[in-house]
Order: structure tokens, then C-alpha cells, then sequence
């Protein structure tokens, strides 16, 4: 079995698994680090990096208000955050894109979530960096029921200190993997 193969059924495993998400990913980490202990490696250098540099420290916390906000939804309409409130309170969530394993296993279980709280007028919105073909992958893969938004550029999660930079060392495993980031977000950035 290859490298590849190997790690496309892990990412099965796990995204199927009859457990809670904290348990999936970890199960998806601890995966990874048998499987390519390089790709954990580069991952573990990055979190420490975001961990020293204190990033998102100073983002929204829970039940904190959120900026205002007008995005893109996958079939290009706008969607402004004040517009999803009148119809009952909104959880918030912000992912890398379709291509991340984590986010994908992450859009499955907010799916789930999203039945359970919608008899309660609660609303979860996901948040990505792609183009909206891409956002409509993700959302029909998870069978998700709930809006995903485009944040071109990180503009709003920027501003939110979520987004952060990729080193070369992430950016090449990345495309190694056979994925093409710039195309998926519509820039090189």
C-alpha cells in the first residue's frame, strides 16, 4: 500500500468513526506521525511557530461578538453575518479548505452538529479561503445543510488574527500531496 493510499484510508477511518471530533483528529494526527513522520514533523514545527507567535490570542472568543461581516456563499450569493442572526444564534468556524483532511473530518461532524441544534433555531457558517466550486465540494461531501462562505484572501480572517502564514517547508509537502493550494484559493498568497 502507498504512501497515499495508506493515508486516504486513515482519513476514511477516522472521518467515520463513532467518535466525538476531538477523538477523529486525534486519531487523524496520530495516524499521520506512523505513516509520514516527516509531514508530523513539519506540522509540529508549525504549531509551535503559531504557539510562540500567540496567534489568535487575540480573536473573538466564544460568545464574543463577531465583526460584521458580507461574504460569498458556494452559489456566489451574499451572506452577511447580521442577516444569519435574525434567524437565531450562529456558530462560527473558519477552515484551511477542501483539501485538508481535518477540515474535512471537522464539515462532517459540524453537519452532524448542525441537525442537532437546528430544532433550537442555531445555525453553524464555515468559513473558507476557496473558490466557490470548492466550497460546493466540501458542503455536498458533508452533506452539510448549513452556509459555506468564501473569505478570498483571508480578508476576515486576517482581521480576526486566523489566518496565518505557510512556510515553504508546509508549502511543499502540500503540493507534494498533489494539491494545488493557489488554485483551490485563487492566488498564491
Amino acid at each position: 500500500m502507498t504512501a497515499a493510499s495508506s493515508l486516504r484510508s486513515l482519513f476514511e477511518q477516522c472521518r467515520d468513526m463513532d467518535a466525538s471530533l476531538n477523538e477523529r483528529l486525534q486519531a487523524l494526527a496520530d495516524g499521520i506521525r506512523r505513516i509520514d513522520s516527516a509531514f508530523a514533523g513539519a506540522v509540529d514545527r508549525i504549531v509551535l511557530r503559531l504557539q510562540k507567535s500567540g496567534a489568535g490570542e487575540s480573536a473573538p472568543r466564544v460568545g464574543d461578538p463577531m465583526p460584521s461581516s458580507i461574504l460569498p456563499d458556494a452559489g456566489g450569493h451574499l451572506t452577511s453575518l447580521d442577516g444569519l442572526l435574525r434567524d437565531g444564534p450562529v456558530a462560527i468556524t473558519f477552515h484551511r479548505g477542501h483539501w485538508c483532511p481535518y477540515c474535512r473530518i471537522s464539515m462532517n461532524a459540524l453537519a452532524q452538529a448542525q441537525r442537532a441544534i437546528a430544532p433550537g433555531r442555531g445555525h453553524i457558517v464555515a468559513i473558507m479561503p476557496e473558490r466557490q466550486r470548492y466550497l460546493k465540494e466540501i458542503k455536498a461531501e458533508a452533506a452539510a445543510g448549513f452556509p459555506v462562505l468564501t473569505d478570498m484572501d483571508n480578508g476576515y480572517a486576517m482581521s480576526l488574527n486566523l489566518a496565518f502564514w505557510v512556510d515553504d517547508e508546509m508549502q511543499r509537502f502540500i503540493t507534494e500531496a498533489g494539491r494545488d493550494v493557489p488554485s483551490y484559493q485563487g492566488n498564491e498568497a
